[in-house]
């Protein structure tokens, strides 16, 4: 019984973070367990439209953000912003507010990798 309830659980952790925005498309790639206990691996691949701009959100632990196509700008909380073009990545702590803005001619792409603790929300919305 508790094994199942982790595993709705985990589905709907990462089934929160599905929640669209305007212009951004989220999909689920990977989630697995990792070999720490309560931690685990999520990729999902995120598609902004032309000029779309993310939420102001942290997670619940790390996330590697690794640009596919296009040029996105982050503005983690406390830094200076930093615009990212296709092949590049930034890492992002854990709990830091940020943003993420398309700021190129037409569609950015990024694959997002989280470490992060099961049964949490894996976007945490920051007013």
């Amino acid at each position: 019984m508790a094994a199942a309830l982790l595993i709705v659980g985990s589905g709907l952790a990462l089934h929160a973070a599905n929640a669209q925005q305007a212009g951004i498309q989220r999909t689920d790639l990977l989630q697995h367990d990792l070999g720490t206990a309560g931690r685990e691996a999520v990729q999902v691949r995120v598609d902004f439209e032309q000029e779309a701009v993310s939420i102001k959100h942290s997670h619940p632990g790390e996330e590697i953000a690794y640009v596919l196509e296009g040029s996105l700008e982050y503005q983690l909380e406390g830094r200076a912003p930093v615009i990212l073009h296709a092949g590049e990545a930034l890492f992002i702590p854990a709990g830091v507010a940020h943003v993420a803005k398309n700021v190129g001619n037409g569609k950015a792409s990024e694959l997002a990798t989280y470490v992060v603790e099961k049964g949490t929300p894996l976007v945490v919305p920051v007013k």
